[in-house]
């Protein structure tokens, strides 16, 4: 069965005229269930869960948070406006994709109907980002002995600085991040894998790419667990991601990571990631694919 993380705090609402589309955290279940793809009782809730947080972010950065102190100007590296309920949010997130680990360890798969925060870093947010939720549940599941080699398959359109950064020095985590060479952030940490895309980049090129990578990092990584963070900020109509894939190419993209996965028996945790798009509805359709592509494949 596919378990899916979500929560009423997901949709945070933001100031009129932010960018991030948080009102996409119900739609896409909504949609998902009115359709038949999954079931409301697929659906679980995260809840407070603080202490794997701490394992992977510095207490000064974490009670910043807490304590409504963070300083002006990493308030602003962080793009949200801070609020006591938006940290809440975030720890939320946080447990939504520790939760997904354990049960794509028992399943194969799961998901985080929200996380995929790769620009938050130890002791700072930016990017939309709080805390870094690749690292909190990788950091999670290896401290409870449960996995010992984890890849990271980054496939938004930016580059996951925070979670190459943080990974760094570690040698039982690879870090794989194939993004727009000209997006965010400006300056792009070092992954273990970093394919940089030009602008317009289409889906014959893309997948092709894709298609060639996939198969060796695979054979020479070996992981025994994947977090992919399948963000659909690569479609043509994206406000800020500078790619062109079509629904169908991100549609594909997802199906080459997950029967890579489910080929090598390997568990894999898929979070939403970015999406900007100008039509709300290519959003809901692109990640509404990812949870498709995941029931044909595995269910």
């Amino acid at each position: 069965m596919l378990n899916i993380a979500w929560s009423p705090r997901f949709n945070h609402p933001l100031p009129d005229g932010h960018r991030f589309p948080m009102e996409k955290y119900d739609l896409v279940p909504e949609q998902l269930i009115r359709e038949g793809t999954v079931a409301e009782s697929q659906f679980f809730e995260p809840v407070m869960l603080r202490d794997p947080v701490y394992q992977v972010h510095t207490e000064v950065y974490i009670e910043q948070l807490i304590n409504q102190t963070l300083p002006p100007k990493e308030v602003r590296r962080t793009g949200f406006p801070l609020s006591k309920e938006l940290v809440e949010r975030e720890f939320h997130i946080m447990d939504g994709s520790c939760q997904a680990g354990l049960f794509a360890l028992e399943y194969g798969v799961a998901c985080n109907m929200a996380g995929g925060t790769h620009h938050a870093f130890a002791d700072r947010g930016e990017g939309f980002c709080l805390f870094n939720d690749a690292a909190v549940c990788i950091q999670f599941l290896m401290d409870k002995g449960l996995i010992s080699k984890a890849m990271v398959v980054d496939l938004d359109v930016h580059q996951g600085n925070g979670t190459a950064h943080m990974f760094g020095d570690h040698a039982s985590v690879f870090t794989f991040s194939m993004h727009g060479k000209n997006n965010f952030p400006a300056r792009k940490e070092v992954s273990s894998l970093d394919i940089p895309l030009e602008d317009g980049t289409d889906d014959a090129a893309y997948l092709k790419i894709l298609g060639e990578v996939l198969p060796k990092v695979f054979d020479e990584v070996e992981p025994d667990f994947v977090f992919f963070n399948s963000g659909v900020d690569v479609l043509e109509s994206d406000k800020i991601g500078k790619l062109s894939l079509s629904l169908q190419g991100c549609k594909d993209r997802d199906r080459m990571v997950f029967e890579r996965c489910k080929k090598y028996k390997i568990p894999v945790v898929a979070a939403m990631g970015g999406s900007y798009s100008w039509k709300l509805a290519d959003i809901i359709e692109a990640h509404a694919n990812t949870f498709r592509t995941i029931q044909d494949i595995y269910f």
